[in-house]
């Protein structure tokens, strides 16, 4: 799969982390962290150890169950990718 068709298919999954990662990652919660920019393997390891109850989490302990292989690499990829700027305090 090319790397475009992989971010466009992570930046669609990730609509469903919307309502506690935002959709660049970027939580503005404080019971969740800000996952965009992070590094791909770190990503996807974390959701595979959700998945095997390695991680456990209320959450995304039972998000991860749902997701195959395909959307674990699909969402650590589209995460990664997002770049992360920072906004110097006044």
């Amino acid at each position: 799969m090319q790397v475009d068709e992989v971010l466009h298919q992570g930046k669609a999954k990730a609509r469903a982390c919307v309502t506690c990662h935002e959709l660049d990652g970027s939580s503005q919660r404080p019971d969740a962290p800000h996952i965009g920019g992070q590094v791909e393997s770190y990503l996807a390891e974390q959701l595979h150890r959700y998945q095997n109850g390695k991680r456990e989490h209320p959450v995304m302990s039972i998000v991860a169950q749902g997701l195959s292989d395909r959307d674990i690499e699909d969402l650590a990829a589209w995460f990664a990718a997002v770049k992360v700027t920072r906004t110097p305090a006044e």
